[in-house]
């Protein structure tokens, strides 16, 4: 008998799980990769930042194990509206749910709703090409903006904002967002973090990007890059090195500024109908090691906010869910009875892309060691219940004619090797003609 098991979302976690059934089950074994988008990848299409295509190009190993006989792709399908988890369990042997991390962190703070205020993530959709993001979400027409966080979304932000059109044209972003990071009115761009330079999360390659930055001198105030003692490990000590050489060089004059703030916490997002300010407490370390407000303030005159303070997962409907760790509580990955989890939704925002290979190995060991020796479903393959309600599933060979129509889009625009379609009904004309 074969092994049916669905596997709910194509981002790594999903597809590294998919890989592992392959490679770990010693029988025969069909993965169903459900997806509510018409394309793979996840966080590698959408959330990788479009000038780092290095790390984007992990999408031709996604694809090979998409492309396995034993994989198939059922894009555009989506938990709790097309298909319920008793459907899943009645057309499958096991589901593992890989859904990732979704949404970010909020502030907590007064103003936070603003207009103007917003999410990173909803920034790095945007100029990814998100279908779930118009491309005109956004309008930068503030000439100051702050960024809240210092991990590496926040340096892919302040990255792209920092950027000319032309130094990003060759990138896959959407035409549209293009047109508007070109009109961009933006002249300042302050990251803020509230702790010091040596807590900062963002890794030290990220870091040193914003130094070759050739549209933005990076600044970093003296007495925020000043570190007490302390033996740290060699990227935290590879982090203050660089920070501190920029707070010994001047600016040279270049179009826009980047300010790398630390020991700042935001308290207030002023405005009337849309952000108008941001105002700051200076911060410091009590003896426990918390941070803690010296009240002491400073304002910022910016007109937009953006948060980076940390993806969360958000529940699935039919699912349990924790809400203070914002997880799918699990063992090894072990939801319930034939219900299992990876990735982020399971351990929470950790690790690199790679983490989640490991992670999705224990998860499938957990899946076929509970599994060995039952009975396999008798149902027929989910298909027939998709046609029913109407639901045609985008195929891998429909994604493949996606990719293709962003290939020849990038050629005629003559721009790199791909420019991201923008919006779901420009994908789908692109695959169903």
């Amino acid at each position: 008998m074969t092994l049916r098991v669905a596997v709910i979302g194509s981002g790594p976690a999903g597809i590294y799980t998919a890989e592992a059934l392959v490679k770990q089950a010693q029988e025969d074994v069909r993965v169903d990769v459900v997806e509510r988008l018409p394309t793979p990848y996840g966080l590698v299409r959408y959330g990788v930042a479009p000038d780092h295509t290095s790390i984007k190009s992990i999408a031709n190993y996604l694809r090979r194990v998409l492309e396995l006989p034993e994989v198939r792709f059922l894009g555009g399908v989506t938990l709790g509206e097309h298909l319920s988890v008793e459907d899943l369990l009645s057309h499958y042997d096991a589901v593992v749910y890989a859904t990732g991390a979704m949404v970010d962190r909020k502030l907590g703070i007064p103003g936070e709703d603003l207009p103007g205020s917003v999410a990173a993530t909803d920034f790095v959709n945007w100029y990814c090409g998100h279908p779930d993001v118009s491309a005109s979400m956004f309008t930068l027409d503030s000439a100051e903006i702050a960024v809240i966080g210092v991990g590496n979304v926040a340096v892919d932000v302040v990255r792209v904002l920092a950027k000319t059109a032309d130094e990003l044209s060759s990138t896959d972003v959407p035409h549209d967002v293009l047109e508007r990071l070109g009109a961009s009115q933006v002249k300042a761009i302050h990251m803020i973090g509230r702790r010091g330079p040596e807590h900062a999360k963002f890794t030290l390659k990220e870091l040193r990007e914003l130094g070759e930055l050739a549209n933005a001198d990076v600044c970093v105030r003296d007495d925020e890059a000043v570190v007490l003692g302390g033996d740290f490990p060699r990227q935290i000590r590879g982090n203050i090195d660089v920070l501190q050489s920029w707070a010994a060089r001047p600016p040279v004059g270049r179009p826009r500024r980047l300010d790398v703030r630390f020991w700042l916490r935001p308290v207030e997002i002023l405005g009337t109908d849309r952000v108008e300010g941001l105002r700051l407490e200076r911060t410091r370390l009590s003896e426990e090691g918390r941070v803690v407000g010296t009240g002491e303030f400073e304002t910022l005159p910016v007109g937009m906010v953006l948060r980076s303070v940390g993806y969360q997962s958000i529940p699935l409907p039919g699912v349990p869910f924790d809400e203070r760790s914002m997880t799918v509580p699990n063992e090894a990955g072990r939801v319930r009875d034939r219900e299992y989890v990876a990735g982020w939704l399971k351990r929470g925002p950790t690790g690199v892309i790679g983490t989640n290979k490991s992670d999705a190995a224990e998860t499938v060991r957990t899946l076929l060691s509970d599994l060995a020796g039952h009975d396999r479903t008798q149902s027929a393959p989910i298909d027939a219940l998709l046609l029913e309600r109407g639901v045609r599933p985008v195929t891998y060979d429909e994604w493949l004619a996606i990719e293709a129509a962003e290939g020849a889009l990038a050629k005629s625009l003559g721009r790199g090797e791909r420019v991201k379609l923008a919006g779901l009904e420009a994908m789908l004309r692109a695959c169903r003609p």
